[in-house]
């Protein structure tokens, strides 16, 4: 059996599987890069050398010294948040099925961390980034394009065609949120999210104008509260102000930008002691997997989370193999699942 000659505990490399096999680095090499070229016993050889040293292969720096890459990277906009994880989850399986690694990597929302992370991605030579942005417009994207390095635009769209992009119509959910509660009868309604910032809450609380206002109610009783970001927190304190507000003019039912939102005020709600949906109808927008296992099951805007992912990833992947790629938007159609936390019980 062959043993590692150096006491220093530092990783074998190539030249002590040359030595111990009894060959040429050069054919520890070809035995690396080219094994059809080298003879089955010679291959066998330094293949066992290799098991016995515990030899493993330093892929980034073989990706460096041939100028490719095997792996893929997303910049998510908030790893606290179960939709982009369920995005990840699709671009991995795309990217599984490639033989292809993922890295992932959280902006938390703040463009800063996502220049950061751009540019240590491009330094490392992935072979294309997918980023769910804080602002797709943003300079520093057009600086990948530029560098010649491939990107895909995730649950967000750009005013042109430079890049590929994977989206859902946030105006129909939107418009199909408003119209189900109007259904269930309800007149008085808030729409709970922000910032205006993003681009997602416009489009949600447009589509929810839209619908309002074709239902014949007036403006005034579409009551906006904006919040500061979409998360818990900041759902329990919509609760929080709801609460305060006389029960004459109270909404009767709300309408959150995301699930994480109206999952925060579904525990207000309980908390205060209103009925859901007696006193409070609530929908939620994404369908997380926790919609539905809250504790009065979540109605909910619909979006193919993990087909956002993969067909990303899958866009990715053909850019990177096709010089000529011409750039595809894709947009999803969303849709409303029904649960009790909005459904009427008269």
């Amino acid at each position: 059996m062959v043993t590692a000659s150096s006491g220093s505990g530092r990783s074998p490399s190539v030249k002590d599987v040359a030595a111990a096999a009894g060959v040429s680095l050069g054919t520890v090499s070809n035995v690396l890069n080219r094994p059809a070229v080298v003879s089955a016993a010679t291959r066998e050889r330094v293949e066992r050398a290799m098991a016995d040293l515990g030899f493993v292969r330093n892929e980034f720096a073989r990706q460096l010294r041939m100028g490719t890459s095997r792996t893929l990277a997303y910049v998510m906009l908030d790893a606290t948040n179960p939709f982009f994880t369920d995005v990840a989850q699709g671009i991995e399986l795309a990217a599984e099925g490639a033989d292809m690694s993922v890295v992932i990597c959280n902006s938390n929302n703040r463009a800063v961390r996502e220049q950061a992370h751009l540019a240590q991605l491009m330094e490392q030579r992935v072979l294309g980034i997918l980023l769910t942005p804080t602002d797709p417009q943003a300079p520093w994207i057009d600086s990948v394009a530029e560098r010649g390095v491939p990107l895909v635009i995730v649950d967000r769209t750009r005013d042109d065609d430079r890049f590929c992009s994977v989206a859902v119509d946030d105006v129909l959910g939107g418009r199909l949120a408003i119209e189900h509660l109007v259904d269930q009868g309800h007149t008085r309604v808030a729409f709970i999210g922000g910032p205006k910032s993003l681009g997602q809450v416009r489009d949600r609380y447009a589509g929810a104008q839209r619908a309002w206002s074709e239902a014949g109610l007036p403006p005034e009783d579409l009551v906006e509260l904006p919040t500061a970001a979409l998360t818990v927190a900041e759902g329990r304190g919509a609760g929080e102000r709801l609460a305060g507000l006389s029960a004459a003019r109270r909404p009767t039912a709300a309408f959150c930008a995301n699930d994480i939102t109206a999952l925060g005020l579904l525990q207000a709600a309980i908390g205060t002691g209103w009925r859901v949906p007696g006193d409070l109808a609530i929908v939620g927008y994404d369908d997380i997997e926790f919609a539905s296992a809250a504790a009065v099951p979540l109605t909910s805007v619909r979006q193919p989370r993990e087909e956002l992912g993969r067909t990303a990833a899958q866009l990715l992947l053909a850019e990177t193999a096709d010089e000529q790629h011409l750039h595809q938007q894709v947009v999803f159609k969303p849709e409303l699942v029904a649960r009790a936390s909005s459904l009427s019980t008269g």
